[in-house]
């Protein structure tokens, strides 16, 4: 299950698994865009298409609160590169 927690102008959706923070992407709030500035998925998700999931969490929630994504983060692009149904949000 992916969280998301908001702390000012940074967040992040995440996977916990006994406790530990297995996978996450991070953001940073800049104005009107939300820049995607880091991916990180543990071994032990690796080749699990959690990173992706990561990345289609932030679009269902961008879309839901109207924000416009940046992925300077190189995953998520290659994600979104690789997804066009997922451009509606890009900035």
């Amino acid at each position: 299950m992916i969280e998301h927690e908001e702390h000012g102008h940074r967040g992040a959706f995440f996977v916990m698994r006994d406790g530990r923070r297995l996978a996450e992407l991070t953001y940073t709030v800049a104005g009107t865009r939300i820049i995607i500035d880091h991916t990180d998925v543990d071994e032990a998700l690796r080749g699990t298409g959690t990173g992706r999931l990561l990345v289609e969490a932030a679009v269902q929630w961008a879309r839901a609160g109207n924000h416009r994504l940046l992925p300077l983060c190189p995953f998520a692009r290659s994600v979104f590169d690789k997804t066009p149904q997922f451009a509606d949000v890009l900035a």
